[in-house]
């Protein structure tokens, strides 16, 4: 998709709605909090609302997150419904409803498992982050700081602050020109992606002492109850970052984390290095993501899921790769 289909489907449009995935991230919030100040700035004929999940504390510091709605006004209809970061209908959650009853739908996404269930997709599964595809459609010289402020943090989270195989020299690009607006980078990367509670610092420190290694190291995982994360007074929205740590573990190739959901249902995350596509595996068990992160949910016990996933990877490592003893 090209600036001028972009402004084309933008056309004669009076109301839009954005929404993106259940539990936003930073790449979510970013993307769809950057469009929004877009377009409240350069398009005064256009009331525009913007559909979120509560999100995390951390992420408020973004200037517009304000103005996220997390409730939808009854019988409320709008010319477009714009679906950022999200890879199916259903991960739209409680704004389901909008979409569906929009005059017209778009869907910006980099999931590799996108269904392409919008009437109008611009589906890059190779960029890093919906961040970037927004920044891509948007006149660069409307840019202000307070959009280049947000699509700026959804690319860092996305790339692991740059380090991923995610990020291109195009990504790279685009990352330049929006700090060149003047945003303070080195403080919202501290405080977006870096900085954690006191909580979220020990609920990991449990994580990590409780990991386990198998498939002769190949393969990490770590697993929380609801009964934990009460323990330590914290929610889903404050595990951000363990199946990361647990990822740059020496020599893993498939790093696991799950937490529970209801008695015996998990939501587990996967991360990966080099060999194995973790976005075949989530699709493989109802999910989705990328190729090196990805997740689904499973019902079962912990072994049960670690069962059922051991069977995947191998598929994908091969038999030379399971131990060392075959090797």
């Amino acid at each position: 998709m090209n600036q001028n289909k972009w402004k084309e489907i933008l056309k004669g449009k009076t109301s839009v709605a954005i929404g993106g995935h259940e539990r936003p991230d930073g790449d979510c919030i970013g993307s769809c909090t950057g469009l929004y100040l877009y377009l409240k700035q350069n398009y005064e004929n256009i009331e525009v609302d913007l559909y979120l999940e509560q999100i995390p504390e951390t992420f408020q510091v973004i200037r517009g997150t304000e103005h996220i709605r997390h409730s939808i006004p009854e019988e409320k209809q709008y010319d477009l419904f714009i679906c950022l970061d999200c890879g199916d209908k259903e991960r739209l959650g409680f704004s389901v409803p909008l979409f569906q009853n929009a005059g017209t739908t778009l869907c910006i996404d980099h999931h590799i498992s996108n269904t392409e269930f919008a009437d109008e997709n611009y589906i890059v599964p190779d960029a890093s982050s919906t961040s970037e595809l927004v920044y891509r459609l948007l006149d660069k010289e409307k840019i202000e700081e307070t959009v280049a402020e947000a699509l700026y943090m959804g690319i860092v989270h996305d790339t692991g602050v740059f380090q991923y195989s995610c990020t291109s020299p195009d990504t790279l690009r685009a990352a330049a020109d929006l700090l060149s607006r003047g945003i303070n980078a080195p403080a919202l990367i501290e405080h977006t992606f870096y900085e954690k509670t006191y909580a979220q610092n020990q609920i990991l420190g449990r994580a990590l002492l409780e990991s386990i290694v198998f498939m002769d190291g190949a393969c990490i995982f770590t697993s929380l109850t609801k009964a934990v994360m009460q323990f330590y007074g914290v929610t889903a929205k404050e595990l951000e970052g363990i199946v990361s740590q647990l990822r740059v573990t020496k020599g893993v190739e498939v790093a696991i984390f799950m937490y529970e959901l209801e008695p015996n249902v998990y939501k587990v995350s996967l991360r990966s290095k080099e060999k194995v596509d973790v976005s075949r595996i989530a699709r493989y068990f109802g999910g989705g993501g990328h190729v090196r992160a990805a997740g689904f949910t499973m019902p079962g016990t912990v072994h049960d899921v670690i069962n059922n996933l051991s069977k995947q990877i191998e598929l994908q490592l091969g038999p030379k790769e399971k131990t060392k003893s075959e090797a």
